[in-house]
């Protein structure tokens, strides 16, 4: 007997609001009962062979129908396959055994308040709160994730143990290793491994077909949880945009058409989740050629007046790759 097999649609859609990164979530409703999920969820859909020429398309008509929101900048993440961890069932196929998530990255300049109900745009530190290093590291990796990731680690059998130490100091950045901001998917996954994302007990129990509720957060230290497989879809949006930064002027797709060199740099540090050195990030703008000055100021920063700058577009047509290094303020953690 073959399995059923259906495509489904996620899209993280990125957005900054008042300097921090917020990407639009919704609660799907129970197709039976009609009620919210009490989890929120990337916006999603199943993909028609019949009715939709390409998945793009279909994805920015689903996200426009469930959120009222028009896409931009989209582009294709990743394809997530595992067993137990698919959306689900009823809302993407009745009957389906097995569903094939594809995941797809949107940037947008403007978070428009959509009307939709129960879609919001959410700050990614509700669900992964680790990530955010801009006031320095994170009090709750040491007080919370470290100690729980050194019990897992104790755990193991033979040289497991030191395997599992080895990764969580590498990954978040203890005993003196360094933090990497772009390995968000990594940190998720050794933190679903060791049994501290709720979602790992859920999914487990529904791969051997019991019925299991949306879980709780362990306790905010841990982050809030995502229905489906649809935290690990946001963590690898993460860290793709953050890799992109380096070498591909994506922060502009985020941008207003004009702005201050500040509020770039503060655009830059909301997705990387690092402070940044402010005269070397200038520096790094100055030899990149990705801004020029427009002559005209902005009266309404509340001080002094600063210079408006636009993206320079037209550099793109002269070379392969453009992107921005990533002057961090080192602490010494």
């Amino acid at each position: 007997m073959s399995t059923l097999i259906v495509i489904g649609l996620s899209a993280v859609v990125v957005a900054i609001r008042d300097g921090e990164a917020v990407v639009l979530t919704v609660r799907p409703h129970d197709p039976l009962t009609g009620e919210a999920s009490t989890l929120a969820g990337l916006p999603f859909g199943p993909f028609d062979p019949d009715g939709h020429r390409t998945f793009e398309l279909a994805l920015r008509a689903f996200v426009t129908e469930q959120t009222r929101f028009d896409l931009g900048y989209v582009e294709q993440l990743y394809t997530f396959g595992d067993k137990g961890r698919d959306a689900p069932l009823a809302d993407v196929g009745a009957g389906a055994a097995r569903v094939i998530s594809v995941g797809y990255l949107a940037l947008t300049p403007v978070p428009v308040d959509t009307s939709a109900p129960d879609t919001a745009w959410s700050s990614w530190s509700r669900f992964f709160p680790w990530e955010d290093w801009r006031q320095g590291r994170p009090i709750l990796i040491d007080e919370a994730i470290a100690p729980a990731l050194r019990n897992w680690a104790s755990a193991g059998r033979g040289d497991e143990g030191e395997r599992r130490l080895d990764r969580a100091r590498t990954l978040f950045a203890l005993d003196g290793a360094l933090w990497n901001e772009e390995r968000v998917l990594e940190r998720y996954e050794l933190l679903y491994e060791a049994g501290l994302a709720p979602e790992a007990a859920r999914d487990r129990d529904r791969a051997w077909g019991l019925p299991a509720p949306e879980p709780q957060a362990l306790s905010p230290a841990f982050g809030e949880p995502m229905i489906s497989d649809h935290r690990r879809i946001l963590a690898t949006g993460l860290g793709r945009l953050r890799g992109k930064l380096k070498y591909r002027p994506v922060v502009f797709e985020l941008t207003a058409p004009t702005f201050t060199l500040s509020e770039l740099q503060r655009t830059v540090e909301a997705v990387a989740g690092v402070k940044l050195h402010k005269q070397n990030f200038r520096r790094v703008l100055d030899r990149t050629g990705l801004v020029e000055g427009l002559g005209r100021y902005d009266v309404e920063t509340g001080g002094r007046p600063a210079e408006l700058f636009r993206f320079c577009r037209e550099q793109l047509q002269n070379r392969s790759t453009l992107g921005l290094s990533l002057p961090l303020i080192r602490d010494g953690s």
